[in-house]
């Protein structure tokens, strides 16, 4: 349990987050090692006689077990039998001694042979074969396909009603489930047979998902490599729902070929229980979603009494999840802290409307610190959908948007105030066909009433959302606008529609974001205390009433009364993206500003004693030059 003087973990009502851990004492063990000489799932799982299989250990393992699982590849899905019956009864899932476990949602294959009678050129034709290509042709073994074969079904799952075909590719939608690997390393799925000989390192499917056929880089020969096909949904999760008071510990989860949600299905899964533990594990290249935590799906009846989240994900790596990195539905008391969350979103499956690093929905009283969350690919890092209350965010990284629209969303919560505070948000791309910008020459845009809202790339964007406050956060280096919000009035929740007011800017540092730092909808909501560097001419912003407002700080604070205390200062800020540096000169000092009543530590979790700070994350930066490392799940030194 955290100590009561923990300031990260107030909540924006006042509150302690409601930390349930409490230390184990096991009263059995079970060995799991399939590399023993003597394994084997009749055994009695002692450390001399271990079992062969994790799931053999997963039918028999009670209330306070502890599986202990040896080194080694184990090519099977994890079924829990039971769940513990509270915080000091837990059933545990380990690594033994940190050896290195893994888990895999895949079989290798190695009956490559010629692949003939297919055309390689585009038409009805046959085109010239390019010198040297080479591709491959494999026969699925049906034994290893047993119940579920991902390479018959496509990405998305049932519900698509969400889907607008008229804006998006739907060939990742359409593409199959299954994935091929070749050392390692994913292979890229190309929708049509032809297509193999215009790229090498791609596979296709045949219609009945019974063959594959491979093209490897530089025309190679699939004997001098591994090569790996999925052919399991999911490496850890119950066929039951509601099994609680589980945890996971220190496992490799790799290959799942889980499709596009909702539902929610991950690699890892807590299918509708609560009260898990998954720390110190590695979930790698999911097809879909990495991480489920909470009702799986809003198709689901909410049982009488049911608890959803209660789950603590910590110090996890999960990466190249090809939709959500962590994914949860109505989920009250999460704790996401110290993860590392890398490359969501290679599908390009974003306006499915389930695609980020995290994504949660009705999320009430949670925690998401420290975690460093970085390079999605085309969506959100974290998106808070709907209905969310007295959530806290804090000192966390959001890094590299790749052609993303936003790092943060927040999407129509109205009811309670949630807290964004302490983060460093640098970098979005923006996600927009730019084609499509309209040439304003000579002065041929200077008479518009509003803008164009086709451009796009923002720190945070709100759709429908009041009361968010936002304090001493770093927010740089986006496309468009650093903060975007707008109405959404006829989108009707909990009686109302979303107003965009009541929303508290206190403390931040804005720095070169491409036309605004602030762009709000209307002049209901509070600002003050924030600097701003390195901005363009008419860098706050304020869209209705038409005509809408560009101004600068000084006409911001005259016209709207916002930013009394707020300054524009000269400085620069480069962050190295390789390890997680950033140094900053400051050619002026920063101003004081008054210490948010609500936040009284910065992103390094340092104390603010006095009632006086300098805006953004890093207190008591003054004019200088400083180094340091900005890994949130470090204490970092000052090099400079």
């Amino acid at each position: 349990m955290a100590p009561q003087t923990d300031l990260t973990a107030v909540l924006p009502d006042g509150q302690m987050f409601q930390f349930w851990e409490k230390e184990q004492e096991y009263e059995r063990e079970i060995h799991v090692n399939s590399q023993h000489p003597l394994a084997s799932d009749v055994n009695e799982g002692t450390i001399d006689r271990p079992l062969k299989t994790i799931n053999a250990a997963a039918q028999i393992a009670t209330p306070g077990t502890r599986v202990l699982i040896h080194a080694g590849t184990y090519r099977e899905t994890v079924h829990p039998a039971m769940g513990g019956t509270g915080p000091d009864r837990m059933i545990s899932y380990e690594a033994y001694q940190g050896e290195e476990v893994i888990i895999k949602a895949s079989v290798e294959v190695k009956d490559f042979r010629p692949s003939v009678g297919w055309r390689v050129g585009r038409g009805f034709r046959r085109g010239q074969v390019p010198e040297g290509l080479k591709i491959w042709e494999i026969e699925l073994n049906p034994e290893d396909f047993k119940g579920y074969n991902p390479f018959c079904a496509v990405n998305v799952l049932h519900d698509r009603l969400y889907l607008e075909y008229d804006k998006t590719d739907m060939t990742p939608y359409l593409n199959r489930r299954g994935m091929v690997f070749v050392d390692g390393k994913p292979m890229q799925q190309v929708p049509l047979y032809y297509m193999l000989g215009e790229k090498d390192n791609t596979y296709w499917v045949e219609a009945n998902g019974q063959k594959v056929h491979i093209r490897l880089a530089g025309d190679a020969d699939p004997s001098d490599h591994v090569i790996e096909v999925t052919n399991r949904e999911q490496c850890f999760a119950p066929k039951i729902p509601f099994l609680s008071y589980i945890k996971v510990k220190g496992l490799i989860l790799a290959h799942a070929a889980t499709g596009a949600p909702v539902p929610q299905r991950g690699a890892l899964s807590c299918y509708r229980g609560h009260h898990w533990i998954i720390e110190d594990c590695v979930v790698d290249w999911a097809n879909g979603v990495g991480i489920d935590c909470g009702n799986e799906c809003w198709h689901h009846t909410l049982e009488e009494g049911q608890i959803l989240g209660y789950t603590i994900i910590r110090r996890n790596l999960i990466r190249d999840a090809g939709v959500c990195g962590i994914a949860g539905m109505w989920v009250s008391n999460m704790l996401i802290e110290d993860n590392l969350i890398a490359g969501t979103g290679w599908q390009r499956m974003e306006l499915s409307w389930e695609a980020g690093g995290i994504k949660l929905h009705n999320s009430v009283n949670s925690l998401i610190r420290r975690n460093v969350i970085r390079d999605c690919y085309g969506c959100d890092a974290l998106w808070l959908d709907v209905g969310n209350v007295n959530n806290r965010i804090t000192s966390n990284l959001f890094l590299n948007g790749i052609e993303s629209r936003e790092h943060i969303f927040i999407e129509c919560t109205r009811d309670s105030e949630n807290l964004i505070d302490n983060n460093i948000i640098w970098n979005v791309e923006g996600r927009y066909n730019k084609d499509l910008l309209p040439d304003e020459p000579g002065s041929s845009g200077w008479y518009k009433t509003r803008e164009l809202d086709l451009k796009n790339g923002y720190g945070i964007y709100l759709e429908g959302t009041d009361r968010l406050r936002m304090v001493n956060n770093l927010i740089g280096k986006c496309h468009k606008a650093g903060f975007f919000a707008k109405v959404v009035a006829f989108r009707i929740s909990r009686k109302r529609g979303g107003t965009s007011r009541e929303n508290k800017f206190f403390n931040n540092l804005f720095y070169d974001c491409g036309e605004a730092a602030i762009i709000l909808p209307n002049e209901h909501n509070y600002v003050d205390g924030n600097v701003y560097a390195k901005m363009p001419g008419g860098y706050l912003r304020v869209m209705y009433p038409e005509p809408e407002m560009c101004l600068d700080l000084e006409t911001w604070q005259e016209f709207c009364g916002f930013d009394k205390t707020g300054a524009v200062c000269d400085l620069a800020i480069e962050v190295n993206s390789d390890d997680l540096t950033m140094e900053i000169t400051i050619n002026q000092e920063l101003p004081l500003v008054a210490v948010d009543q609500k936040v009284r530590t910065d992103y390094f979790a340092n104390i603010l004693d006095g009632d006086l700070t300098t805006a953004g994350p890093f207190h008591g930066l003054t004019s200088s030059k400083y180094k340091f490392n900005i890994d949130p799940r470090k204490k970092p030194g000052n090099e400079g």
